[in-house]
């Protein structure tokens, strides 16, 4: 199912004084009573319960781990919320809707405070009952001054968690923030048992872990207590790490597995005539991007930045390694869907004297080393060598370095000073700002820090008026395509096959692809 941009508008972005002043039970209308999920539409094809489901994804590694706060792209997230839950989640209109707690509120009117009221009755694979103990255990699990989780940057304003009994949490936050709900929608947000071990994969999802084996399959059965009657519908979930895209393309074709992810868009007309395999679109749901380090040289120069800024052919790589099924970015991470995007920002388009000039003033010289593999991005290598191409006419050499898929974002990510890289696109502007460029955000790949950028960040945030909150906005985008460190060259649509005997695939906008990464608790076979 493919939205349009105007579909794809998170609810969060409403007016903010009315959402402060609302219970912020998100979208009451479309849950069932008692149970805060959604009810299948009268005449829809209704859920059959059975089968064995075979996913082949992409993107798994040999260090991969069970560990929410480990997870790094769409295999372990798929995996991971096979077998976690979130306190909140997005829903298949992008509003922001509960899920392990039943409704959630403001305590204070410019909401620095936030109360989750838990679902009674929720059950953890260990029997265990769901309390506010294990949501402020599970919670501080990224929290920590030297952990290196990936939820981290989401949970920076939170300054304290309090439980209220045993069946609510108070989140304190250093300043207002009304689109807060949004930061525990992310993957790595997953609720475990207090004093658990979160690499032992036991929370309150759809299904339980019956083995793993990292990098290459892990094995999920239906959790028999799972307190959500609308998810879990097959009886096993079986997702084999397949990372080669011809591999994944020729087993969904010939049945092997039921689904598989990041379909190339060069294969996509011949699949699309294929009766046994369906696709599915998401619009400019992944960032595509090739990140340079601030604090390495010669990257610490504006000038040099801008230079490659220039240097880049985006329209040709969209064109030739995209299929042109995505859009060209201009080095600006907020989504052109998001209602706080900024379409009158300079643009940089390909231009080999602009590029020339940069690099003259910023005293470029000798090859600048370019790091990539396809799981960086789908094609990133091809992308990189194209980038290669363009830059030499403007008298930039770029050498790319081809590096192994398995352990890129180990040994490669955030640790050599130019390469590939994708980040699903969040539902919020906060939240895609926060995650990448907040000067203390572990996942700040690029080394950005500007104490300028982090305070209007912090003041985007509390900010009821409408026309201000989205000046601030357009003031931290102008600064980040002038300045910032971030070569964004696309946003892609993306592409997943299924058989056609699979029912129940959704968009989720702002959530990533395979339905938000919960494609196996959502999905059933066709009687």
């Amino acid at each position: 199912m493919t939205t349009g941009p105007k579909d794809r508008i998170p609810s969060l972005v409403m007016d903010r004084r009315a959402i402060l002043k609302a219970s912020a039970v998100a979208g009451a209308s479309l849950f069932v009573p008692g149970l805060g999920v959604m009810a299948f539409a009268q005449g829809a094809p209704q859920p059959q319960r059975g089968g064995h489901l075979i996913l082949g994804l992409d993107t798994a590694s040999s260090s991969d781990s069970l560990d929410p706060a480990l997870y790094t792209e769409a295999y372990m997230y798929t995996v991971g919320f096979q077998l976690f839950n979130t306190l909140v989640e997005i829903d298949e209109t992008g509003k922001i809707v509960p899920s392990l707690a039943e409704s959630f509120e403001p305590v204070k009117a410019d909401g620095s405070a936030w109360r989750f009221k838990l679902r009674p009755g929720v059950q953890f694979h260990n029997g265990k009952e769901l309390t506010a103990a294990d949501v402020i255990y599970s919670i501080n699990h990224h929290r920590g001054a030297d952990s290196p989780s990936g939820g981290k940057g989401q949970l920076l304003a939170v300054t304290d968690l309090k439980a209220e009994g045993t069946n609510a949490v108070v989140f304190e936050l250093s300043s207002g923030n009304v689109d807060f709900p949004a930061a525990l929608t992310d993957y790595h947000l997953g609720i475990g048992p207090e004093g658990g071990d979160f690499a032992k994969g036991v929370g309150t999802g759809a299904f339980q872990l019956e083995s793993f084996q990292p990098g290459v399959r892990a094995l999920t059965k239906r959790f028999s207590n799972h307190w959500n009657p609308n998810r879990g519908f097959v009886d096993s979930v079986e997702t084999l790490a397949m990372n080669d895209a011809t591999a994944r393309l020729a087993a969904v074709i010939s049945g092997q597995v039921h689904a598989i992810n990041r379909v190339e868009p060069r294969m996509l007309a011949r699949i699309k005539a294929m009766p046994q395999v369906t696709v599915h679109s998401t619009t400019a749901s992944t960032m595509h991007c090739f990140p340079m380090r601030l604090d390495q040289k010669p990257f610490d120069n504006p000038d040099a930045r801008l230079a490659l800024k220039y240097a880049i052919d985006r329209e040709a790589i969209v064109k030739t390694v995209m299929g042109g099924v995505g859009q060209v970015g201009n080095d600006n991470p907020i989504a052109p869907w998001n209602p706080y995007f900024a379409a009158d920002l300079p643009k940089h388009t390909y231009d080999p004297d602009k590029a020339r000039f940069q690099a003259q003033k910023a005293g470029l010289s000798g090859p600048i080393q370019l790091s990539a593999a396809d799981n960086g991005f789908p094609g990133a290598v091809d992308a990189a060598q194209l980038f290669q191409v363009s830059a030499k006419a403007a008298g930039i050499d770029i050498s790319v370095n081809r590096v192994p898929s398995d352990g890129y974002w180990d040994e490669v990510w955030m640790k050599h000073a130019f390469c590939a890289s994708n980040w699903s696109v969040r539902p919020t502007a906060d939240a895609m700002l926060s995650l990448v460029f907040a000067s203390d955000a572990p996942w700040n790949e690029t080394g950005w820090k500007r104490p300028d950028f982090d305070a209007k960040l912090i003041a985007a945030r509390s900010e009821f008026d409408e026309a201000k909150r989205k000046q601030l906005y357009h003031d931290l985008q102008l600064m980040l395509v002038e300045d910032g460190g971030e070569i964004i060259h696309a946003f892609a649509d993306s592409q997943v096959a299924t058989s056609a005997k699979l029912v129940g695939v959704t968009d989720v906008p702002g959530g990533g692809d395979l339905s938000g990464y919960r494609l196996p608790e959502k999905v059933w076979f066709a009687s």
